[in-house]
Parts: structure tokens; sequence; C-alpha cells
């Protein structure tokens, strides 16, 4: 099964130019108003901030998800999304055997997602891998889970 988030670019391209806008805006205003207040500067820092954590948040949690289940090799890739066909410095790319699987756990925090494989590696310990999975629709978190779950079952009955 293969699967990924590909069709959620433009909306952060969206968000991102909103951002950009707002910012434009409130500098505005913030010029219009700055004659009537005395503390300027200080409101000039928090508009600042305020809008470097909402870039931060959007950055940190936009992130391109693919699953490939088909054959015998699982991949799973995080990458940026913003900037990632020049600069690929974000990229998180993991491949295992269908064989490897030991479990796998949906975190879900207020708005951030993630989805945590456990993979026997050659020494026989377990790999804990990390993968962001905010912008993935609920549909194509249940089809991995699935996929996944499939997987589980099949290596545990294989143990027995």
């Amino acid at each position: 099964m293969r699967t990924d988030n590909g069709k959620v670019k433009n909306i952060i391209v969206s968000v991102y130019f909103v951002l950009i806008l707002l910012a434009v805006i409130m500098a505005t205003v913030f010029s219009a108003f700055s004659d009537l207040t005395n503390n300027a500067g200080i409101i000039f820092f928090i508009i600042v901030f305020v809008f470097a954590g909402l870039f931060l948040a959007v950055y940190l949690i936009a992130k391109y998800f693919e699953y490939d289940s088909d054959g015998d090799k699982v991949f799973v890739t995080n990458k940026g999304l913003l900037l990632s066909e020049r600069f690929n410095y974000r990229a998180h790319e993991f491949e295992f055997n269908k064989e490897d699987l030991v479990g796998f756990k949906f975190n879900n925090y207020i708005v951030y997602r993630s989805l945590v494989l456990y993979v026997k590696s050659k020494g026989r310990s377990t790999v804990k891998e990390h993968f962001n999975i905010s912008l993935v629709t609920r549909r194509k978190r249940k089809y991995v889970r699935q996929s996944l779950s499939k997987m589980v079952k099949n290596n545990t009955s294989k143990k027995v």
C-alpha cells in the first residue's frame, strides 16, 4: 500500500503567505499607532515574537509523509514541505523488512501527531523511529494502521 500527503503542500504555502501578509498589515498598523503609545518598542517586540512563534510552529509541523509497503520492504519517509526540492536537509527516510516490525504506536497531541515504529535491528535489539504525521488525513492514518497491524500480526503468528 502506498500513501502520502502531497496535496497538503499548497495549503502550507498558503498559510505562509497569509502569515507574511498579516505581518505586513501588523507592521503598517504598528507604524500608524506608534506615536499614540509610550511603549511602542515593547509592542513591536511582542508582535515580532508572536509571528516568529507562528512561523516556527508551522515550520515544525508541516512535513511531507510517505508510506510504501508494497513488496518485501517497507519504506517510510518524512521531509520538509517548504524548500524541500532545493534543500533536503529535513529528510528522514527509513527502510526495513516487513518481518522486522515488532510494533508501532500513534501519538496524538494537540496539534502534533507522530508515528513510532519499533523495528528489530541486526543485533536483535529494537530500534525506535519517529515520524511526523500531523498533516496526514484520518483516512490515510487508518490505512497505515491497518497495514502495520497486519504486518505485526503476521510477525507474531510466525514466532508461535
